[in-house]
This record gives structure tokens, C-alpha cells and sequence, in this order.
């Protein structure tokens, strides 16, 4: 049965295919240039893998590829790198480089296939910071390439921004991502209406949780999980759901840290009855979030919290799986996505029943793990500790104003 075909950029380990392929659509091409993440895609599924990087891909090289002509391709989708506009670089630097780091290039990339394979559709997606008011210089520098392309290609494009929490929708993660979706006869998108609530009433369920993802994951044997690092054995001191900060002068724990002197998600727990937070691309090994259990998260269970089929396999060690699944979008967004843009833009069936890639519910969780007492070996941190003094006014950014002046 004929279903509508994606030119995937940036496609990564998948997580935004497996997602439209539930919903009903069929990868007909993906680019990506890192090995593993194709080795990943090749392994799960058969669709063409161009590994390369998309600057020195053709468009032509692409529709060939994918057996269409221009203007026949049913939807665009892709999610160019982020790290120009990632909140870590409001933290290091106080600012982050944005349009002036080379990697923003990859947008332009993007709306170069956009403008020469001229999809029925489009689906870009991006880090909140794309769109943070104020510094959205990489928002508008997308809008205006979009309306010139619309002139050069008598399209009609109409992009529509979202900011998507992605537990809304029945992900057990909180995920802010930046969605922008567009068609060509001008058809205005309709976002759906979150469908989860963080607490439960007559119109909404709760929020699915990490131990409706993973309650029933067996870790291998043979992965190591093991929290390791300097910080590793203060990691069982702290509740299911908290992270360094209730060790501070602010919460119940030892006065050991500054008030937001970390990252968030330094010595961050997983709590059972709440959904994860963000799955970290790039974590040091005090980063979490951890299990409950006080230990890493295995790669089944990495895989669960983003809601990729279960059927996936993730090639390469622990720190090459971390990158791919951590860099993904949540599979369960993309169906949802998918669902509406097969039906309000490209005129097809409705997809019906649930969700797939919805976890199941599996309430009620057990109660919290018992909390242990602080090592003595990190008691001499007991003391006063000044809190962070602001965005922008950290040690980091404090260093680059000096070599600035």
C-alpha cells in the first residue's frame, strides 16, 4: 500500500522517522553523516541512507535517491543541529554564539533542499533557544529565507511555530523542542492540543511517567551501569526527583553546594511517578538523570524515555549510543505530528486508535527508594556556600568579559 514518502535531513538514530513511519509515512531517503547513527538506521530499517554531510549532498542526488521528482516529495522533516542556540551556551558564556557559530550554517542547508525539492510540506525542528524572545535572529532568518523561497518557487509556504512540551503529548520526558511546520498551497497548520497534564482531571490524564516507561526494563547483564566519578557515592543521599540542589541551604540536605552553582541536571534522580527530564546527549558522569537505583540508565531505557519502537537497536559503545538517543526527537511527537500533517496538509486517511508510541500506564508506582546519609568523606563541604549571581555573571562568562575588555 502506497503511503506518503520523507527526505529526512538530519536524520540522526531515527527518532523522528520511527515517529512518521507509525503514523503512517515511509523514509523514502535519509542524510546523516555520522557513521554510527547510519549504522543504527541501516540496521533497523531498510530505507536509503546517505551518509554524508548534507553540504556536499545534492538535492538531485537526494529526489533520485528517494525515486521522486521535484515537487512530488510529500513532506520535508529534519532537525539541523542545535548547538548555536542551546541554553548551555547561555550558561558557559552568558550568551551563546548563535547566527555568528559555524554550525548555524546548517539551516541554510536545510532551506536549500526546502527550496529545490519544493515538498508538499515541512517539518523543522529546533531547541527552544531558537525562538527565546529577544534572541530569535535565527527564527526570523528562517521566516525571511522561507518568504523568498515562496517567490523564487511560487509556493505558498505559511510557516507555523510551536513550542511543544513533549510530556503534553504523552512523552514521559519533559522536552521543549521548537517545531515549525509549513505547506505549500498555504494551508495554516493546527497544532494538537496537549492531551496530559502534570496532574489528572475529567478532561486530561496525568503526565506518563518514567516507570510507566520503564517499570519492566531488564538491564543486560553484561552493561555496565555503574555511577561512577567523584560524585558517584553521594548520588544515593539524594530523593527520587531532586538533583545536587537539595544539598543546598535551600532544601532539606547537607549545605554542600551553591544555590544553581551546577547544571541542572548535576546528580539528577529520575522519580517514578514523574516523567524524565531531558536525556542528555553529552554527559559528564555526574550528569544525569539516574535511575532510582542510583545508577546510569541502561540503553533499553534510554530508548523507552524516548519512545522509540522497541524493536530498535542502537549501534556503537555507551558513549555513541548516549549522543544518538540523546540528540533524537521523542518518536512519540513525530507520530502525533505525523497523524495531523497526513490529514490537515496532505489530504490522507486518518490514522486511527491510539498512539502507538504511547507507554502504557502503570500506575500505581511503588513508593520512593529509601534515601541514605552523605558519606563523611563529603562532609568537610559542609558550610556556607554563595548561590549563582545570575545568567551571565558566572565564573565562565565573568573570564570572557575580562578578556574581552
Amino acid at each position: 500500500m502506497a503511503m506518503p514518502k520523507i527526505i529526512s535531513l538530519y536524520s540522526g538514530a531515527g527518532g523522528l522517522d520511527y515517529g512518521f513511519e507509525a503514523a503512517g509515512f515511509e523514509t523514502a531517503v535519509a542524510v546523516e553523516r555520522d557513521h554510527d547513527c547510519c549504522e543504527t538506521l541501516r540496521l533497523n530499517r531498510k530505507w536509503h541512507v546517505i551518509e554524508r554531510d548534507i553540504l556536499d549532498v545534492p538535492t538531485e542526488e537526494m529526489l533520485k535517491a528517494a525515486k521522486v521528482k521535484r515537487g512530488a516529495v510529500d513532506l520535508l522533516i529534519g532537525g539541523p543541529p542545535c548547538q548555536p542556540f542551546s541554553k548551555s551556551g547561555y550558561w558557559a558564556r552568558g550568551d551563546a554564539l548563535r547566527l555568528d557559530d559555524p554550525r548555524a550554517n546548517t539551516l541554510g542547508a536545510y532551506l536549500r533542499v526546502l527550496e529545490e525539492a519544493t515538498p508538499k510540506a515541512f517539518l523543522l525542528e529546533n531547541v527552544e533557544g531558537l525562538a527565546y524572545q529577544g534572541k530569535d535572529e535565527g527564527l526570523r532568518l528562517l521566516l525571511d529565507a522561507i518568504e523568498r523561497i515562496n517567490r523564487r518557487t511560487k509556493s505558498k509556504y505559511k510557516p507555523v511555530v510551536q513550542v511543544m512540551n513533549t510530556a503534553e503529548h504523552g512523552v514521559p520526558q519533559v522536552r521543549n523542542r521548537v517545531i515549525i511546520i509549513g505547506s505549500r498551497d498555504g494551508t495554516a497548520f493546527r497544532f494538537p492540543q496537549p492531551t496530559f497534564a502534570e496532574q489528572s482531571d475529567l478532561r486530561q490524564p496525568r503526565f506518563r511517567t518514567a516507570w510507566d516507561a520503564i517499570a519492566d526494563v531488564v538491564p543486560d547483564a553484561d552493561e555496565d551501569l555503574t555511577a561512577r566519578g567523584k560524585w558517584a557515592d553521594l548520588l544515593p543521599s539524594i530523593p527520587e526527583g531532586k538533583n545536587y540542589l537539595f544539598h543546598t541551604d535551600r532544601d532539606e540536605g547537607l549545605p554542600l553546594f551553591g544555590w544553581r552553582r551546577r547544571y541542572w541536571s548535576f546528580l539528577l534522580k529520575l522519580a517514578k511517578r514523574l516523567p524524565s527530564w531531558t536525556i542528555q546527549a553529552q554527559p559528564g558522569p555526574a550528569i544525569g538523570p539516574f535511575h532510582w537505583s542510583n545508577r546510569r540508565l541502561s540503553h533499553r531505557e534510554l530508548c523507552r524515555i524516548q519512545t522509540f519502537p522497541d524493536d530498535v537497536r542502537i549501534v556503537g559503545g555507551r558513549t555513541s549510543v548516549q549522543r544518538q538517543v540523546g540528540n533524537a526527537v521523542p518518536s512519540l511527537l513525530g507520530e502525533i505530528l505525523g497523524r495531523e500533517i497526513r490529514v490537515q496538509l496532505l489530504g490522507w486517511p486518518k490514522v486511527k486508535g491510539q498512539p502507538r508510541l504511547l507507554p502504557p500506564e502503570r500506575s500505581p508506582a511503588p513508593p520512593p527508594e529509601p534515601v541514605a546519609r552523605v558519606p563523611r568523606r563529603f562532609h568537610h563541604l559542609r558550610g556556607a556556600h554563595a548561590p549563582h549571581p545570575g545568567t551571565g555573571r558566572g565564573n565562565q562568562a565573568a573570564q570572557r568579559l575580562r578578556l574581552d575588555a
